[in-house]
Protein backbone atom coordinates (compact mmCIF):
# COMPACT_ATOMS: atom_id res chain seq x y z
CA UNK A 1 0.00 0.00 0.00
CA UNK A 2 1.09 3.73 -0.48
CA UNK A 3 2.03 5.41 2.03
CA UNK A 4 2.82 8.91 2.03
CA UNK A 5 3.88 9.62 5.81
CA UNK A 6 7.38 9.34 5.40
CA UNK A 7 7.28 12.45 2.43
CA UNK A 8 4.60 14.36 4.00
CA UNK A 9 7.20 14.24 7.75
CA UNK A 10 9.87 15.43 5.45
CA UNK A 11 7.71 18.00 3.80
CA UNK A 12 6.38 19.15 7.25
CA UNK A 13 10.06 19.29 8.63
CA UNK A 14 11.58 21.34 5.24
CA UNK A 15 8.43 23.69 4.89
CA UNK A 16 7.76 24.75 8.39
CA UNK A 17 7.21 28.51 8.14
CA UNK A 18 10.13 30.87 9.87
CA UNK A 19 8.79 33.96 11.62
CA UNK A 20 9.79 36.53 9.53
CA UNK A 21 7.94 35.05 6.28
CA UNK A 22 5.73 37.85 6.71
CA UNK A 23 8.20 40.25 5.46
CA UNK A 24 8.39 38.66 2.10
CA UNK A 25 5.07 40.21 0.67
CA UNK A 26 1.96 40.43 -0.14
CA UNK A 27 -0.43 37.17 -1.44
CA UNK A 28 0.36 36.22 -5.12
CA UNK A 29 4.13 37.58 -4.77
CA UNK A 30 7.00 34.80 -4.86
CA UNK A 31 6.31 31.75 -6.80
CA UNK A 32 9.76 30.39 -6.88
CA UNK A 33 12.00 29.60 -10.00
CA UNK A 34 11.52 26.91 -12.12
CA UNK A 35 13.00 23.36 -11.77
CA UNK A 36 16.84 23.45 -11.80
CA UNK A 37 18.65 20.61 -13.97
CA UNK A 38 19.55 18.24 -11.98
CA UNK A 39 17.39 16.38 -8.94
CA UNK A 40 18.24 15.99 -5.26
CA UNK A 41 6.16 -0.69 -3.14
CA UNK A 42 5.06 2.08 -6.21
CA UNK A 43 3.03 3.77 -3.77
CA UNK A 44 -0.75 3.87 -3.61
CA UNK A 45 -3.03 5.97 -2.53
CA UNK A 46 -4.73 6.21 0.89
CA UNK A 47 -8.67 5.08 0.43
CA UNK A 48 -11.11 6.53 2.92
CA UNK A 49 -12.69 4.77 5.74
CA UNK A 50 -16.71 5.93 6.06
CA UNK A 51 -18.03 7.86 9.10
CA UNK A 52 -20.41 6.17 11.65
CA UNK A 53 -23.49 7.06 10.51
CA UNK A 54 -26.77 5.18 11.17
CA UNK A 55 -28.07 3.96 8.10
CA UNK A 56 -31.31 1.47 8.16
CA UNK A 57 -30.32 -2.85 8.16
CA UNK A 58 -30.87 -4.09 4.84
CA UNK A 59 -33.85 -6.80 4.56
CA UNK A 60 -32.49 -10.20 4.99
CA UNK A 61 -35.54 -12.43 3.96
CA UNK A 62 -35.07 -12.99 0.79
CA UNK A 63 -33.39 -15.24 -1.57
CA UNK A 64 -30.04 -14.16 -3.41
CA UNK A 65 -27.03 -16.05 -5.04
CA UNK A 66 -24.01 -16.49 -3.30
CA UNK A 67 -21.35 -16.36 -5.89
CA UNK A 68 -21.27 -13.93 -8.81
CA UNK A 69 -19.30 -14.34 -11.84
CA UNK A 70 -18.85 -12.68 -15.71
CA UNK A 71 -16.56 -11.21 -18.12
CA UNK A 72 -14.70 -8.48 -18.44
CA UNK A 73 -13.82 -7.38 -21.71
CA UNK A 74 -12.76 -3.96 -23.53
CA UNK A 75 -15.01 -2.20 -26.29
CA UNK A 76 -11.97 -2.29 -28.88
CA UNK A 77 -10.73 -5.83 -27.86
CA UNK A 78 -7.43 -4.77 -26.23
CA UNK A 79 -6.27 -7.58 -24.17
CA UNK A 80 -6.41 -6.97 -20.59
CA UNK A 81 -2.67 -6.98 -19.34
CA UNK A 82 -4.12 -5.38 -15.69
CA UNK A 83 -6.25 -6.46 -13.21
CA UNK A 84 -9.56 -5.05 -13.21
CA UNK A 85 -11.12 -4.38 -10.11
CA UNK A 86 -14.81 -5.74 -9.67
CA UNK A 87 -17.26 -3.47 -7.55
CA UNK A 88 -20.64 -3.43 -6.55
CA UNK A 89 -22.69 0.13 -5.64
CA UNK A 90 -25.26 -1.05 -3.75
CA UNK A 91 -27.36 2.60 -1.75
CA UNK A 92 -24.41 4.40 -2.47
CA UNK A 93 -21.72 2.26 -0.83
CA UNK A 94 -18.96 1.47 -3.41
CA UNK A 95 -17.20 -1.82 -2.58
CA UNK A 96 -14.13 -3.84 -3.86
CA UNK A 97 -15.05 -7.37 -4.05
CA UNK A 98 -12.00 -9.11 -6.13
CA UNK A 99 -10.18 -8.91 -9.57
CA UNK A 100 -10.62 -10.47 -12.99
CA UNK A 101 -8.21 -12.48 -14.47
CA UNK A 102 -5.97 -12.01 -17.05
CA UNK A 103 -8.38 -13.44 -19.58
CA UNK A 104 -11.24 -11.16 -17.98
CA UNK A 105 -12.92 -13.65 -15.90
CA UNK A 106 -14.00 -12.93 -12.53
CA UNK A 107 -16.00 -15.19 -9.45
CA UNK A 108 -16.30 -13.54 -6.12
CA UNK A 109 -18.10 -14.88 -2.78
CA UNK A 110 -20.69 -12.12 -1.96
CA UNK A 111 -19.94 -13.58 2.10
CA UNK A 112 -16.97 -12.78 1.74
CA UNK A 113 -16.48 -9.83 4.71
CA UNK A 114 -13.13 -9.08 3.93
CA UNK A 115 -13.40 -9.14 -0.09
CA UNK A 116 -16.55 -6.32 0.57
CA UNK A 117 -14.92 -3.63 2.51
CA UNK A 118 -16.44 -0.56 1.89
CA UNK A 119 -14.26 1.66 -0.22
CA UNK A 120 -15.93 4.58 -1.15
CA UNK A 121 -19.51 6.40 -0.33
CA UNK A 122 -20.10 8.22 -2.86
CA UNK A 123 -23.57 10.27 -1.19
CA UNK A 124 -21.31 10.72 1.94
CA UNK A 125 -18.19 13.18 2.68
CA UNK A 126 -15.36 10.79 4.38
CA UNK A 127 -14.39 12.65 7.57
CA UNK A 128 -11.48 10.44 8.41
CA UNK A 129 -8.91 8.61 6.02
CA UNK A 130 -7.52 5.46 6.90
CA UNK A 131 -6.53 2.07 4.75
CA UNK A 132 -7.67 0.10 1.48
CA UNK A 133 -9.94 -2.81 2.80
CA UNK A 134 -10.19 -1.63 6.20
CA UNK A 135 -13.77 -2.78 7.89
CA UNK A 136 -16.66 -0.25 8.19
CA UNK A 137 -20.22 -0.34 8.61
CA UNK A 138 -22.11 -2.82 6.98
CA UNK A 139 -19.49 -4.57 5.82
CA UNK A 140 -20.90 -7.70 6.98
CA UNK A 141 -23.97 -7.25 6.28
CA UNK A 142 -25.98 -9.18 3.61
CA UNK A 143 -27.03 -7.20 0.30
CA UNK A 144 -30.44 -6.95 -1.11
CA UNK A 145 -29.11 -6.79 -4.26
CA UNK A 146 -32.38 -5.51 -6.13
CA UNK A 147 -30.62 -2.50 -5.18
CA UNK A 148 -27.06 -2.86 -6.23
CA UNK A 149 -25.24 -3.15 -9.92
CA UNK A 150 -21.74 -4.29 -10.58
CA UNK A 151 -19.19 -2.81 -12.59
CA UNK A 152 -15.46 -2.93 -13.04
CA UNK A 153 -12.99 -0.22 -12.51
CA UNK A 154 -9.38 0.10 -14.38
CA UNK A 155 -7.91 3.36 -15.12
CA UNK A 156 -8.36 4.78 -18.82
CA UNK A 157 -11.83 2.95 -18.75
CA UNK A 158 -15.65 3.92 -18.25
CA UNK A 159 -17.38 0.79 -17.38
CA UNK A 160 -20.76 -0.21 -17.98
CA UNK A 161 -23.28 -1.22 -15.15
CA UNK A 162 -24.79 -4.10 -14.54
CA UNK A 163 -27.96 -3.85 -12.79
CA UNK A 164 -27.91 -7.18 -10.48
CA UNK A 165 -32.03 -7.35 -9.34
CA UNK A 166 -32.25 -9.82 -12.25
CA UNK A 167 -30.13 -11.92 -9.97
CA UNK A 168 -31.52 -11.47 -6.85
CA UNK A 169 -33.60 -14.27 -7.18
CA UNK A 170 -30.92 -16.95 -7.90
CA UNK A 171 -29.35 -19.10 -5.73
CA UNK A 172 -25.88 -20.55 -5.31
CA UNK A 173 -23.92 -19.01 -8.29
CA UNK A 174 -25.19 -16.21 -10.96
CA UNK A 175 -22.98 -15.24 -14.45
CA UNK A 176 -24.15 -11.85 -14.97
CA UNK A 177 -22.48 -12.06 -18.74
CA UNK A 178 -19.72 -9.36 -19.62
CA UNK A 179 -19.03 -6.20 -18.54
CA UNK A 180 -17.80 -3.44 -21.47
CA UNK A 181 -14.64 -0.84 -20.56
CA UNK A 182 -14.85 1.75 -22.85
CA UNK A 183 -11.81 3.86 -23.12
CA UNK A 184 -12.02 7.80 -21.92
CA UNK A 185 -11.52 9.88 -24.90
CA UNK A 186 -9.12 12.76 -23.02
CA UNK A 187 -6.89 9.18 -21.57
CA UNK A 188 -3.84 8.48 -24.20
CA UNK A 189 -2.22 6.39 -21.41
CA UNK A 190 -3.61 2.90 -20.06
CA UNK A 191 -2.14 0.62 -17.45
CA UNK A 192 -2.57 -2.01 -20.30
CA UNK A 193 -0.09 -2.40 -22.82
CA UNK A 194 -1.44 -2.77 -26.51
CA UNK A 195 1.72 -4.39 -27.24
CA UNK A 196 0.36 -7.92 -25.79
CA UNK A 197 -1.66 -8.45 -28.23
CA UNK A 198 1.39 -9.62 -31.36
CA UNK A 199 2.94 -11.30 -28.02
CA UNK A 200 3.96 -15.11 -29.39
CA UNK A 201 2.15 -18.28 -27.47
CA UNK A 202 5.26 -19.12 -25.99
CA UNK A 203 6.31 -15.44 -24.90
CA UNK A 204 2.27 -15.13 -23.28
CA UNK A 205 2.80 -18.57 -21.22
CA UNK A 206 6.20 -17.39 -19.88
CA UNK A 207 4.74 -14.54 -18.94
CA UNK A 208 1.29 -16.01 -17.29
CA UNK A 209 3.52 -18.80 -15.07
CA UNK A 210 5.78 -15.53 -14.24
CA UNK A 211 2.45 -13.44 -12.84
CA UNK A 212 1.57 -17.31 -11.43
CA UNK A 213 4.72 -17.21 -9.34
CA UNK A 214 4.29 -13.58 -8.51
CA UNK A 215 1.36 -14.07 -6.85
CA UNK A 216 2.79 -17.03 -4.78
CA UNK A 217 5.28 -14.19 -4.00
CA UNK A 218 8.10 -16.74 -5.76
CA UNK A 219 10.32 -13.92 -6.75
CA UNK A 220 13.36 -15.56 -8.27
CA UNK A 221 10.79 -18.55 -10.24
CA UNK A 222 8.79 -14.95 -11.64
CA UNK A 223 12.03 -13.14 -12.42
CA UNK A 224 12.97 -16.03 -14.37
CA UNK A 225 10.11 -16.43 -16.62
CA UNK A 226 9.74 -12.67 -16.65
CA UNK A 227 13.21 -12.46 -18.45
CA UNK A 228 12.16 -15.60 -20.82
CA UNK A 229 9.05 -13.60 -21.83
CA UNK A 230 10.79 -11.00 -22.86
CA UNK A 231 14.06 -12.56 -24.99
CA UNK A 232 11.34 -14.18 -26.69
CA UNK A 233 9.76 -11.14 -27.75
CA UNK A 234 11.38 -7.97 -26.91
CA UNK A 235 8.42 -5.68 -27.33
CA UNK A 236 6.99 -7.22 -24.44
CA UNK A 237 6.07 -3.85 -22.47
CA UNK A 238 4.67 -5.45 -19.51
CA UNK A 239 6.81 -8.35 -18.80
CA UNK A 240 9.26 -6.00 -18.84
CA UNK A 241 7.36 -3.66 -16.44
CA UNK A 242 6.92 -6.95 -13.96
CA UNK A 243 10.41 -7.78 -14.40
CA UNK A 244 11.31 -4.63 -13.29
CA UNK A 245 9.27 -4.70 -10.28
CA UNK A 246 10.93 -8.36 -9.82
CA UNK A 247 14.29 -7.10 -9.36
CA UNK A 248 13.08 -4.04 -7.45
CA UNK A 249 11.75 -7.19 -4.81
CA UNK A 250 15.49 -8.10 -4.96
CA UNK A 251 16.83 -4.49 -4.73
CA UNK A 252 18.44 -4.62 -8.04
CA UNK A 253 18.00 -0.82 -8.86
CA UNK A 254 20.02 -0.59 -12.03
CA UNK A 255 18.08 -3.80 -13.35
CA UNK A 256 15.04 -2.44 -12.65
CA UNK A 257 15.42 0.85 -14.24
CA UNK A 258 16.65 -0.67 -17.10
CA UNK A 259 13.83 -2.95 -17.62
CA UNK A 260 11.53 0.11 -16.89
CA UNK A 261 13.15 2.12 -19.81
CA UNK A 262 13.07 -1.44 -21.79
CA UNK A 263 9.01 -1.16 -21.75
CA UNK A 264 8.45 2.50 -21.86
CA UNK A 265 10.50 1.78 -25.45
CA UNK A 266 8.37 -1.12 -26.26
CA UNK A 267 5.33 0.97 -25.55
CA UNK A 268 5.57 4.62 -24.61
CA UNK A 269 1.96 4.95 -23.74
CA UNK A 270 1.97 2.07 -21.23
CA UNK A 271 1.62 3.65 -17.28
CA UNK A 272 2.95 1.05 -15.04
CA UNK A 273 6.99 1.77 -16.13
CA UNK A 274 6.78 5.46 -15.45
CA UNK A 275 5.18 4.41 -12.04
CA UNK A 276 8.13 2.32 -11.31
CA UNK A 277 10.64 4.69 -12.02
CA UNK A 278 9.03 7.14 -9.81
CA UNK A 279 8.95 4.78 -6.86
CA UNK A 280 12.74 4.90 -7.67
CA UNK A 281 13.41 8.28 -7.76
CA UNK A 282 11.43 8.88 -4.68
CA UNK A 283 13.64 6.63 -2.79
CA UNK A 284 16.46 8.38 -3.58
CA UNK A 285 14.99 11.61 -3.41
CA UNK A 286 15.84 12.82 -6.41
CA UNK A 287 13.17 15.56 -7.31
CA UNK A 288 14.10 16.25 -10.69
CA UNK A 289 13.04 12.61 -11.94
CA UNK A 290 10.21 12.26 -9.52
CA UNK A 291 8.69 15.73 -11.15
CA UNK A 292 10.03 14.34 -14.98
CA UNK A 293 8.58 10.82 -14.25
CA UNK A 294 5.17 11.98 -12.41
CA UNK A 295 4.55 14.54 -15.39
CA UNK A 296 4.72 11.63 -17.64
CA UNK A 297 2.31 9.75 -15.92
CA UNK A 298 -0.41 12.74 -15.66
CA UNK A 299 -0.01 14.18 -19.28
CA UNK A 300 -0.74 10.34 -20.33
CA UNK A 301 -3.68 10.37 -18.29
CA UNK A 302 -4.71 13.14 -15.91
CA UNK A 303 -7.80 11.65 -14.75
CA UNK A 304 -7.25 8.35 -12.80
CA UNK A 305 -4.04 9.07 -10.61
CA UNK A 306 -4.33 11.75 -7.99
CA UNK A 307 -1.04 10.04 -6.41
CA UNK A 308 0.90 11.22 -8.87
CA UNK A 309 -0.54 14.61 -9.06
CA UNK A 310 0.61 14.72 -5.32
CA UNK A 311 4.32 13.41 -6.50
CA UNK A 312 4.48 15.72 -8.67
CA UNK A 313 3.54 18.57 -6.65
CA UNK A 314 5.64 17.15 -3.61
CA UNK A 315 8.68 17.18 -6.12
CA UNK A 316 8.11 20.50 -7.21
CA UNK A 317 7.85 22.01 -3.85
CA UNK A 318 11.59 20.59 -3.05
CA UNK A 319 12.70 22.09 -6.38
CA UNK A 320 11.44 25.37 -5.06
CA UNK A 321 8.57 25.61 -8.55
CA UNK A 322 5.86 26.81 -6.09
CA UNK A 323 4.08 28.10 -8.66
CA UNK A 324 4.05 24.28 -10.50
CA UNK A 325 3.29 22.81 -6.93
CA UNK A 326 0.28 24.55 -6.78
CA UNK A 327 -1.11 23.80 -10.44
CA UNK A 328 -0.05 20.33 -9.73
CA UNK A 329 -1.77 19.97 -6.50
CA UNK A 330 -4.70 21.61 -7.72
CA UNK A 331 -5.61 19.52 -10.63
CA UNK A 332 -4.78 16.45 -8.14
CA UNK A 333 -7.63 17.76 -6.08
CA UNK A 334 -9.88 18.78 -8.91
CA UNK A 335 -9.80 15.00 -9.97
CA UNK A 336 -9.78 13.28 -6.73
CA UNK A 337 -13.76 14.28 -5.68
CA UNK A 338 -13.44 11.66 -2.56
CA UNK A 339 -10.72 12.68 -1.07
CA UNK A 340 -8.59 9.91 -1.69
CA UNK A 341 -5.27 11.65 -1.52
CA UNK A 342 -6.19 14.06 1.39
CA UNK A 343 -2.32 15.53 1.65
CA UNK A 344 -2.94 17.14 -1.64
CA UNK A 345 -4.77 19.87 0.38
CA UNK A 346 -1.93 19.59 2.95
CA UNK A 347 0.81 20.10 -0.49
CA UNK A 348 -1.20 23.18 -1.79
CA UNK A 349 -1.57 24.98 1.61
CA UNK A 350 2.40 24.86 1.88
CA UNK A 351 2.78 26.33 -1.78
CA UNK A 352 0.15 28.76 -1.23
CA UNK A 353 1.93 29.95 2.44
CA UNK A 354 5.72 29.94 0.22
CA UNK A 355 4.17 32.02 -2.55
CA UNK A 356 2.85 34.76 0.84
CA UNK A 357 -0.80 33.67 0.37
CA UNK A 358 -1.40 32.68 4.07
CA UNK A 359 -4.74 32.95 4.64
CA UNK A 360 -5.47 30.34 1.27
CA UNK A 361 -2.54 28.32 2.49
CA UNK A 362 -4.20 28.31 6.15
CA UNK A 363 -6.89 26.84 4.41
CA UNK A 364 -6.22 24.38 2.87
CA UNK A 365 -3.80 22.67 5.86
CA UNK A 366 -6.99 23.45 7.50
CA UNK A 367 -8.63 21.33 5.24
CA UNK A 368 -6.33 18.49 5.68
CA UNK A 369 -6.51 18.41 9.48
CA UNK A 370 -10.00 18.02 9.15
CA UNK A 371 -9.74 14.84 6.63
CA UNK A 372 -7.41 13.50 8.72
CA UNK A 373 -7.57 15.08 12.64
CA UNK A 374 -5.62 12.14 13.66
CA UNK A 375 -2.23 12.43 11.24
CA UNK A 376 1.27 11.54 12.32
CA UNK A 377 2.55 14.94 11.85
CA UNK A 378 -0.43 16.41 13.45
CA UNK A 379 1.94 18.78 16.25
CA UNK A 380 4.00 20.18 13.64
CA UNK A 381 1.41 20.45 11.76
CA UNK A 382 -0.51 22.27 14.20
CA UNK A 383 2.54 24.94 14.24
CA UNK A 384 2.23 25.92 10.83
CA UNK A 385 -0.95 26.68 12.05
CA UNK A 386 -0.49 29.19 13.99
CA UNK A 387 2.13 30.53 11.87
CA UNK A 388 -0.07 31.12 9.13
CA UNK A 389 -2.72 32.58 11.18
CA UNK A 390 -0.39 35.25 12.88
CA UNK A 391 1.22 36.41 9.36
CA UNK A 392 -2.62 36.23 7.71
CA UNK A 393 -3.72 38.73 10.64
CA UNK A 394 -0.43 40.63 10.58
CA UNK A 395 -0.61 40.72 5.90
CA UNK A 396 -4.01 42.27 7.28
CA UNK A 397 -3.13 44.78 8.98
Amino acid sequence: MRSYSTWLGIAVTLFLLPAGLAAQGKPGGGGGGGRPAGGGGIPTSSRPTLPNTNIPAPNTNFPSPTFLSGKVVTDDGTPLTDSPVIQTLCLGNLRNEGYADSKGSFSFDLQNNNSSAVVQDVEATSQSMGGFGSSSRNSGARRDLRQCSLQASLPGFRSDMIELASKANETGSADVGTIVLHRLAKVDGLTISVTSAAAPPKAKREYEKGREAETKSKWDPAQQHFAKAVEIYPKYAVAWNELGRMQLQKNDVAGATNSFRQSIAADAKFINPYAGLVEIALKEQKWQQVAEFSDKIVALNPVDFPQYWYDNSLADLFLSDFNTAQKSAERGLANDPHHKVPRLEYLLGIALARKNDYAGGLTHIQNYLRMVPNSSDRGAIDKQVAELQRLTTAQLK
